[in-house]
C-alpha cells in the first residue's frame, strides 16, 4: 500500500506538468495565429483550389477571409488550451485536441500566405499529392527501421540504404533501359547494406549504432566517388534519367480530391500501400510477427521455446534493407530519373525519427512520415506563393519539424526491450 502511494505521489506531478505544458503550447500557437498570421495577413480572401486545373469533375474553390480565419483559428486554439489546463482529458481527447490545434495553426498559416495573393489560389490537391510522394522514401525507410528494431537490431543505416538504392537503381535502369530492373537493383542494393549491418551487428557483435553510422559514411563516400568518376562523365550511359510513368486506377482515380491524390501516381505509391498492409498484418496478425516481436522483447525466452533468434534478426534486417532500397530507388527512377550527389539528403535519419515518433508501429510510423512529408511539400508551396520568408528558413522546416516531434511531442516511449542488445547464446 505504501509503495503504491509513493508511486502515485511521484508520477502525479509529471502528469500535471505535461498537462500544463500542452496547454501552454496550445495557447502559444493560438497567439501566433492571432498576432502573427491574423494581424499581418494582407487584405482579401485566401482561395483554396480543390481541383487541379482542367480536372473533371471540377470541385469549386473555397474562399475565406484571410485575417478573420486566422483570428478564429487562434481563438479555438486558446480555448482548447484553457480546456486542456482545466480538465484531465482521456487519451483520445488529448489526441483530438492536438490534432485540432495543429489543424488550426495550418489553416491560419495558409490563410496568411494566400490572402490577397496575386500569384493565385493555393492548390490543395497539389499540396496533398506532393505530401504523399515526398513521404514515400520516409515511409519505406521507417518500415525498414521498424523491421530491424522489432527483432532487436537498431538500424541507423537507413540513410546508406536509401543512397545505395538510389544509385544502383539509376545505374541499372540507365544501362539496361528497364525501370523495373532499376527498381529491383535498388532494392537488392539496400538489402546488401542490410546484410552488412546484420553481419557486423549480429555475428561480430559490433556496436549497432556505430556500424550503422559507418555504413552511412561508406555509402556516401562510395556513391559520391562513383558519381564523379563514372556517372557524371558518362551520363548518357549510366545516368540517363529513366522514370516510371503515372498509373491511374480506373474509377478511383476519377474521384474528386482523393482520386488524384491516392490513385493517380506511379507504381512506387502502390508498392508502398502494399508494404504498409503486409507489414502491419504480418507483425500483429501472424505467427511470424509474434516470433519477431518475441525476439525483440525477450530473446532468451524466445530461444527457450525454439525460436531461432539470430536467424530471425538476420532475416528482418535484410528484409528491412530491401524495403529501404525500394525507397532509394524511388528517389531516382520513381522521381527525377537520375542520381545526384547525396540525393537522400538526410531522409534516412528523418525516417528513423518517424519510426520513433510512431512508437515502433507501422501505422504510427506512416502517420509520422506523412507529417514530415507534408512539411517538405509545404515549404515548396509557400515558395510558390512568394511568402515574405527566406527560402533558407523554409528549407529548414522539415528538419525543425523532426527535432520538435522527437524532442517534444513523442513523450516517453518504450522501444522493444532487447533493441540494440546483442544476443549471445549460452
Amino acid at each position: 500500500m505504501t509503495s503504491t502511494t509513493l508511486v502515485g505521489s511521484v508520477r502525479a506531478p509529471v502528469s500535471i506538468s505535461r498537462r500544463y505544458l500542452a496547454a501552454g503550447t496550445f495557447i502559444a500557437l493560438g497567439l501566433i495565429d492571432i498576432f502573427v498570421f491574423g494581424l499581418f495577413a494582407h487584405r482579401g480572401d485566401a482561395v483554396f483550389a480543390l481541383s487541379l486545373p482542367g480536372a473533371t469533375p471540377h470541385v469549386p474553390s473555397i474562399r475565406v477571409p484571410g485575417a478573420t480565419t486566422a483570428y478564429v483559428a487562434g481563438v479555438i486554439s486558446i480555448g482548447l488550451g484553457i480546456l486542456r489546463a482545466a480538465v484531465d482529458l482521456p487519451r483520445w481527447g488529448k489526441r483530438l485536441t492536438i490534432a485540432v490545434v495543429l489543424l488550426c495553426f495550418l489553416v491560419a498559416l495558409l490563410s496568411w500566405a494566400d490572402a490577397g495573393n496575386s500569384v493565385g489560389a493555393l492548390e490543395v490537391v497539389d499540396l496533398l499529392q506532393g505530401t504523399l510522394t515526398a513521404s514515400i522514401p520516409l515511409v519505406l525507410g521507417a518500415l525498414a527501421g521498424l523491421l530491424g528494431e522489432r527483432s532487436g537490431v537498431i538500424n541507423i543505416a537507413i540513410e546508406g540504404q536509401l543512397l545505395t538504392g538510389a544509385f544502383v537503381a539509376a545505374a541499372v535502369a540507365s544501362v539496361t533501359g528497364g525501370v523495373w530492373l532499376g527498381l529491383i537493383g535498388g532494392s537488392l542494393a539496400g538489402g546488401l547494406v542490410g546484410a552488412l549491418l546484420a553481419i557486423f551487428a549480429i555475428m561480430f557483435l559490433v556496436d549497432q549504432i556505430i556500424v550503422g553510422v559507418v555504413l552511412n559514411v561508406i555509402a556516401l563516400g562510395l556513391t559520391n566517388y562513383l558519381y564523379n568518376r563514372v556517372m557524371a562523365p558518362y551520363a548518357a550511359t549510366f545516368n540517363s534519367g529513366n522514370t516510371f510513368g503515372t498509373v491511374k486506377i480506373p474509377v478511383l482515380g476519377n474521384l474528386p480530391i482523393i482520386g488524384p491524390v491516392f490513385f493517380d501516381s506511379n507504381v512506387f505509391l502502390y508498392i508502398t500501400y502494399a508494404l504498409i498492409l503486409v507489414i502491419q498484418i504480418g507483425l500483429f496478425r501472424t505467427r511470424w510477427g509474434l516470433r519477431v516481436r518475441a525476439v525483440g522483447e525477450h530473446p532468451v525466452a524466445a530461444d527457450t521455446v525454439g525460436i531461432r533468434v539470430q536467424w530471425t534478426r538476420y532475416r528482418n534486417v535484410i528484409l528491412g534493407g530491401l524495403v529501404a532500397g525500394i525507397g532509394g530507388a524511388y528517389l531516382t527512377v520513381g522521381s527525377v530519373g537520375f542520381f545526384t550527389s547525396d540525393i537522400s539528403s538526410g531522409f534516412g535519419y528523418i525516417a528513423l525519427a518517424a519510426m520513433i515518433f510512431g512508437r515502433w508501429t507501422p501505422l504510427g510510423s506512416v502517420a509520422a512520415a506523412l507529417l514530415f512529408g507534408f512539411s517538405f511539400q509545404l515549404q515548396t508551396e509557400l515558395s510558390v506563393l512568394r511568402v515574405p520568408v527566406s527560402s533558407f528558413i523554409l528549407l529548414m522546416a522539415p528538419y525543425v519539424a523532426t527535432i520538435i516531434a522527437v524532442a517534444g511531442l513523442v513523450g516517453r516511449v518504450r522501444p522493444p526491450a532487447a533493441d540494440g542488445k546483442p544476443y549471445i547464446k549460452a
